[in-house]
């Protein structure tokens, strides 16, 4: 009998760290559109980096060097893998796609809750990914020339922010 009170309080001390640290989930999304495309062929959907692209793709690496991702996604076109690459590889990590139509699902939001996940999109896709996150319409697609914006929005204990970055190379 004298041993179920210290089996009980360690297992009530037990279930307290949990539930503070269920209290302090923090999840982080880093949203970017894909590097400079190839644009001499108006037909092509799928178009790659061009070289600018591939640099600007390697220095998104270079700003992500810290950043300890869990998870990196990307649409299934070119132009977005090629931009996620050099940050996958770099973290070791395979680069999981999403449905550009199916933004912030409860899916994508239960795999990724407790996460620092980045996002490769586009210019439409993107700020629309950051707004269905935050439940506001605050962002803008993009213009088509940029290719410099970075999103991080952060959700602590269900409260998010957001911020808007431009990072040149």
């Amino acid at each position: 009998m004298k041993y179920y009170l210290p089996l009980f309080l360690i297992l009530m001390s037990l279930t307290s760290i949990k539930a503070q640290e269920e209290k302090n989930e923090i999840t982080t999304y880093y949203l970017i559109r894909h590097a400079e495309k190839d644009r001499t062929d108006n037909s092509n959907k799928d178009p790659n980096l061009t070289e600018i692209g591939q640099n600007r793709a390697k220095n998104w690496s270079i700003v992500f060097e810290s950043i300890p991702f869990d998870i990196i996604y990307s649409t299934n076109y070119n132009r977005t893998i090629q931009t996620a690459e050099p940050t996958a590889n770099s973290k070791n990590l395979e680069i999981k796609y999403y449905n550009p139509r199916e933004l912030y699902d409860e899916k994508f939001k239960f795999k990724t809750t407790g996460k620092t996940v980045l996002v490769v999109g586009h210019s439409n896709t993107t700020p629309q990914f950051v707004n269905k996150i935050i439940g506001e319409e605050k962002y803008a697609d993009i213009d088509d020339l940029n290719n410099s914006n970075l999103y991080i929005v952060t959700i602590i204990n269900g409260v998010k922010t957001a911020i808007l970055l431009k990072i040149e190379y």
